[in-house]
């Protein structure tokens, strides 16, 4: 049983679930049952064991990581990342998890474009993904961790973060408080169609609504849609970060980088939800 209320750290060890604290060298988490865990010298800690990996390297590899940074700080989806940074600052929460951080670049956003203070946690399953992060926002508390088994202490989290990125409803509802708050953003009807047009034979619009979990109610929608002109580069940068990316083969990339200019949709559904009581 994980514990009801948060321990001095809010860490709970991955193998037994027991209350994770800082050793006295605060070079490492230890837990009662002397399962421990170095931190890296990026400043993250690795809270997934070896035994709930599919792979050896899950997520984004280093490369990927790489090209998805250079897309979004190119500021391709900056103005999608002050929107949920606006809603995320009238919210005023002090402790905001950042779900499926990646690289971090959403965590730094936040951190820019917020005027309270909190403390900015960023989960990640790709470690390279979250050693950069760790690396470029010391300020921020990154872990390497499936979304599926969060290490981190029941009714924590004021405010949930989720951009793109899978979840697991029963953990969101158990790491957050029973006034908490979450953020989720989705790909709107036209989101990325005219990259979607050298994949799919008919696309088709996703739907205008996101799915509310179990356990939360929606409070605002909101509808963010531009167009943007990545070059050849950023443009394969972009298809890696999408779902069907693995519906591309070689022809269809080399189509998309060769096409003189492409001016592409970008359409985000930004929805906010409160937990609902038990």
């Amino acid at each position: 049983m994980r514990q009801a209320h948060p321990p001095t750290s809010c860490y709970l060890c991955p193998i037994c679930e027991a209350s994770l604290q800082l050793s006295p060298s605060a070079k490492s988490y230890i837990c009662e049952n002397n399962h421990h865990f170095d931190l890296a010298k990026e400043g993250y800690l690795n809270l997934l064991p070896v035994q709930f990996k599919h792979s050896t390297e899950p997520g984004d590899n280093k490369p990927m990581m790489q090209a998805r940074r250079d897309f979004l700080e190119a500021g391709f989806y900056e103005p999608m990342a002050k929107a949920l940074a606006m809603v995320i600052d009238a919210s005023q929460p002090k402790h905001l998890l950042d779900l499926g951080c990646g690289e971090g670049y959403y965590s730094r956003m936040i951190e820019a474009h917020c005027s309270n203070s909190m403390m900015l946690h960023g989960i990640d399953i790709a470690k390279f993904a979250v050693a950069a992060a760790a690396k470029k926002q010391p300020n921020g508390r990154f872990i390497v961790a499936s979304s599926n088994r969060l290490p981190y202490a029941t009714e924590y989290f004021d405010f949930v973060l989720r951009v793109f990125a899978p979840s697991n409803d029963d953990e969101l509802r158990r790491a957050l408080k029973p006034s908490g708050l979450l953020l989720t953003v989705t790909p709107g009807p036209r989101h990325l169609w005219q990259l979607k047009e050298f994949i799919y034979a008919e696309v088709k619009e996703h739907a205008l609504e996101s799915v509310v979990p179990e356990g939360f109610e929606r409070i605002d929608t909101q509808r963010i849609s531009y167009k943007i002109a990545p070059n050849p580069q950023q443009r394969i940068a972009l298809l890696q970060m999408t779902p069907f990316a693995w519906r591309a083969n070689e022809d269809v990339q080399q189509a998309i980088k060769e096409v003189a200019e492409l001016d592409i949709e970008t359409d985000f559904i930004l929805t906010l939800m409160a937990k609902t009581a038990a």
